[in-house]
Formats: C-alpha cells, structure tokens, sequence
C-alpha cells in the first residue's frame, strides 16, 4: 500500500513515462472505462509472470517499472504477487473441495497465466453522485482478491433485492470475488458477484486487487463432473484468450455495443 501511494503521487509527466498503451495495457493508467463509461479513478498493472512478446498476436503484456524513481516499487509488488498466488491456489482448493472434486482439479489451468496485481487509486470528487470510481460489474477472470485502506467504498449488489450494499473495511482482511470462470467450470452453481466502486468528496482511496486468470490457451466451459442429466450444460465454450484480449481492448474506448460477457455464451433457454 505504502508502494503504491509513493507511485501516485509521482509527478504527471513522471507516471507517464510507464503509460500503458492498448497494445502494450501494462503500467500507468488514468482513462478507464468499466461498462462503456469512464471510471473516476488512476490505476497501475502488472504481470506476476509476464506473457511471451504480442503472445496473442496483438497484445504485448510487457511490464512497464518506475525503477528510476522508486527502486522499490518493483519489490514490493513481486513479493506480494508471489504471497497472493499462494493464497489463490488454495482458495482454488477449497472451491474445488466444495463442488465434490478432488483438491487440485483446477490447478492445471494455470500452469501458464494470465494473473495480474492492480493498485487503484480513487482520488476525491467534487461530485460524488455523478460518477462512480468503478462501474458496475462482474470480474471476468476466476478470483480476484482484494485488499482496501480504511476509506470504503466497495458496493456489491445483493442478488435478493437488487439493493447496493457497502462493504465495510475489516483491518487485515481480504475481500474474495468469485468471477464468471469459476460461474461457468461450476455450471452456475457458484454465481460471480456484480460490484461497483462508489467515491467522496473528502479522501482518496486505495485498493489493491489481485486477479486470478488460467492460461490465454484455456477454453472455458463447465467442468465434465458439473454437468448431469439433470443439469445440462448452461454455456457454450469460448476461448479464455480471446475474451481476455477483448475487455482489456475496451478499457481505452467506448464501444458501440456492450462489451463480452459471459452470458453471451449462455446456451438458448436456460437462465440464471
């Protein structure tokens, strides 16, 4: 947390200098758009374990490091990535344990990854019921998990009723998001949870995602042990790497239509 204040508050032309670009969407960034609309706030990513150059043909997942600046940043994000995969794969364990499979089912879909850590921070504003820091949606990937400063500002929408809830900070805890892979290898069984960041006029907050995604390779489809006469196949397969590369294209620009989501692959009649 510390890392990542000292980044923020680096001068304009400083953070430039580790922009992320939409063909290289790695490093500084200040203009994202969740669900088509700008969000209300600046972030930096990076990769754990970086991709092979354009490793999809396009997009080139190259870390981008202010070493010149803060030698120390770069140490402190890689330390806590490797603290959070370990954490992930047994959050994966326990998931799995709880759908009847055996311990490590899931631990072959990432042997290669698409991971990434984010540090987001939401900086004051003058109009707080105009915007939102994050817009509301559900994470696309496996997991992600989160740790939050003091300030709050996480709203998950409660399924029963529609209603926003806010998520009260806990000190020394984390937040865990299922996302719409474990939804789909599931067969609905677990359901991704739809969120938003709300933001003030008074502090600036800081949060630090870490999201747990399978091999660009991966092909995303409910898992042969979830599907039953009973209980057919709710979604059709799609490619991991081609869903990926898609929402982080739509982070640089409004697009025309909604962007990808996994209810496009929903198979005909069947609802959540």
């Amino acid at each position: 947390m510390d890392a990542g204040r000292a980044f923020f508050a680096l001068s304009p032309e400083r953070k430039a200098a580790v922009r992320r670009t939409e063909r290289e969407p790695l490093g500084h960034y200040d203009a994202e758009h969740v669900r088509n609309v700008r969000d209300w706030k600046e972030v930096f990513d990076m990769f754990p374990r970086e991709l092979p150059a354009a490793a999809d043909g396009e997009l080139v997942f190259r870390n981008k490091w202010p070493d010149g600046d803060l030698p120390e940043f770069r140490k402190a994000l890689e330390e806590y990535a490797v603290a959070m995969e370990e954490l992930a794969f047994k959050l994966l364990e326990l998931i799995a344990r709880s759908l009847n499979l055996r311990p490590g089912r899931l631990h072959g879909f990432f042997r290669e990854q698409t991971t990434y850590t984010r540090i987001n921070r939401y900086p004051p504003c003058p109009r707080p019921d105009l915007v939102l820091g994050l817009g509301r949606h559900k994470d696309s990937g496996a997991l992600a998990i989160l740790c939050q400063d003091d300030v709050g500002g996480l709203d998950v929408r409660r399924p029963s009723d529609g209603e926003w809830v806010r998520v009260k900070p806990v000190a020394g805890s984390f937040i865990v998001n299922v996302g719409d892979i474990i939804q789909v290898w599931s067969n609905d069984t677990y359901e991704s949870v739809e969120h938003r960041t709300s933001v003030n006029s008074e502090t600036e907050r800081f949060s630090i995602p870490y999201f747990f995604n399978p091999g660009m390779d991966t092909l995303i489809e409910p898992l042969q042990e979830m599907v039953t006469d009973d209980n057919p196949s709710r979604y059709n397969g799609f490619s991991w790497g081609e869903f990926f590369s898609t929402r982080r294209k739509s982070n640089f620009r409004k697009l025309s239509v909604e962007n990808i989501q996994i209810t496009h692959f929903r198979k005909d009649g069947l609802v959540v």
